[in-house]
């Protein structure tokens, strides 16, 4: 059956993305290779790895690249990372630096805080009701 395999999230550092999806948000490094022509095949996948999809880490290569960072999705949520614990996922990365960007809402489709990465890509942490 298809599936989304990966997610393109064009950014500024391969290393100090990495460092963010990783240390802040508890991603696995799933693959960091080398390409030879200085760029990186770079692949973070959420904790628990259920979906089966990961998110590739881009290097900006020109300006218009480099202008879309943080702006992908236009200002919106573009990202929604489910938990199956949202108090414990939200208390973690408030301590590792996460900038939320609301206070948590209790709603009819679950849990919810608005989060921004390093960029200031949007992102939901949702824990479905």
């Amino acid at each position: 059956m298809p599936h989304i395999a990966l997610i393109t999230l064009v950014v500024d550092d391969y290393d100090e993305a990495i460092t963010f999806y990783t240390g802040a948000l508890g991603f696995g490094l799933t693959e960091d290779t080398d390409r030879g022509d200085g760029s990186r095949w770079v692949v973070v996948t959420p904790p628990g790895g259920r979906s089966g999809t990961g998110l590739l880490l881009a290097r900006a290569k020109d300006d218009a690249q480099r202008a879309s960072v943080g702006r992908q999705t236009g200002g919106r949520v573009g990202f929604f990372l489910h938990t199956e614990d949202f108090t414990r996922d939200h208390a973690r990365m408030r301590a590792a630096g996460v900038r939320f960007l609301e206070e948590p809402r209790h709603e009819p489709y679950g849990s919810v805080a608005v989060f921004e990465d390093l960029y200031g890509n949007r992102w939901d942490l949702l824990q479905p009701a």
